[in-house]
């Protein structure tokens, strides 16, 4: 239900920015980012089940707790520099949103650093081990 909800709001938001765009392209945009914005609100309300259901399945097979929160924070991430970007394209300004989607990349890539080390010191003590 909620779902039919979110996109009944994103489809009248849709239709009233293209109704208001020819003759106040201002609202219009203010209009689309205020739909948005309250969409990836209420989706983000709706995760707190999946951010405890993650935790509960890392613990209950002996991940590192630090793991879990790479991923949320990692996907966090993506879905905060999809709308931004889409947002500035739909303003028209994509090569800003190229910038928010590299920046964005480089966030991941920061934030998943730590697993990189990890996998890397299991890789060099499986090697070791064996020779």
């Amino acid at each position: 239900m909620e779902l039919i909800l979110t996109a009944g709001l994103a489809a009248a938001a849709a239709f009233g920015a293209v109704a208001l765009k020819k003759y106040t392209p201002e609202i219009s945009a203010v209009l689309s980012v205020a739909a948005g914005a309250v969409i990836l609100i209420s989706v983000m309300q709706r995760t707190a089940p999946v951010v405890r259901e993650i935790s509960e399945l890392s613990d209950r097979a002996g991940i590192s707790s630090a793991y879990g929160r790479v991923l949320l924070k990692t996907i966090g991430i993506c879905f905060l520099c999809q709308f931004t970007a889409d947002t500035c394209r739909d303003s028209g300004q994509s090569s800003l949103a190229s910038k928010v989607e590299l920046a964005g990349k480089i966030a991941v890539l920061l934030t998943a650093l730590p697993l990189f080390e990890d996998i890397l010191q299991i890789a060099a003590g499986l090697l070791g081990g064996s020779g």
